[in-house]
């Protein structure tokens, strides 16, 4: 749906971020539910650095995104704001509390187990590739990584879903899984999984607006920390 800028929901995310975080900034989850349960929103953009200055950090004390404001209530957390998202529209909670609890255990399996690897992954090889620590620690990164992604597969087997169907929890394990690009040569189930997720066209909606989003420009290069000029 398009964004609504009169929507009584709004949700934050980022103007410019560099290329290779374009499609896995974590407002996309954020969006994708949204899309799931035909709910207009609205999106209030930040510049890099104001995610960190007082009015933001009033809506998220970390001073991250994203977060959603949905009439008085404001919160934090992509899994807590898909959570609330699922709970409070109907399209995307099952309808069992069987089936919620199996969806609730995968939102924090997609959180708490899976994606911490893949976020020291993108620290060792993106956010901090310069630091010493980075070669040594990388041997060490992607066997857990590894670790994860075989216990993953052997769990959903030949299932379409890990929580049985598609809500909440498997949203989140495929926002996840999405981060392990080039790594599932080996688990042609979770590759397919992923597709699955991706190719739901509440995800392409998502997609195509995060992606519009990026209209701003990169910060101002810190004198300090620039590359030194060519030349002796």
């Amino acid at each position: 749906m398009p964004v609504d800028p009169a929507a009584p929901i709004t949700i934050t995310a980022f103007d410019w971020v560099p290329d290779f975080a374009r499609g896995q900034v974590r407002d996309l989850r954020v969006r994708w539910a949204l899309e799931e349960v035909g709910q207009p929103y609205a999106v209030r953009l930040l510049s890099q650095g104001a995610q960190k200055r007082p009015p933001h950090r009033s809506r998220q004390p970390f001073g991250q995104v994203p977060t959603l404001e949905d009439g008085d209530l404001i919160l934090f957390e992509s899994g807590a704001i898909v959570w609330h998202i699922a709970e409070r529209f109907p399209g995307l909670m099952p309808g069992t509390a069987a089936a919620r609890a199996m969806q609730l255990e995968w939102a924090f399996a997609a959180l708490n187990t899976l994606e911490p690897p893949f976020m020291d992954h993108a620290m060792a090889t993106l956010f901090e590739a310069d630091a010493p620590w980075s070669a040594s620690r990388l041997p060490a990164v992607m066997a857990r990584i590894d670790e994860r992604l075989h216990e993953a597969s052997d769990r959903l087997g030949t299932a379409d879903w890990f929580g049985g169907e598609f809500g909440p929890g498997d949203l989140l394990m495929v926002s996840v899984l999405r981060m392990a690009d080039g790594m599932l040569d080996d688990h042609p189930n979770l590759a397919a999984y992923v597709a699955r997720g991706t190719g739901r066209d509440a995800f392409g909606r998502a997609l195509d607006d995060h992606m519009a989003g990026f209209t701003g420009a990169p910060p101002p290069v810190d004198p300090e920390r620039a590359p030194p000029p060519d030349g002796p």
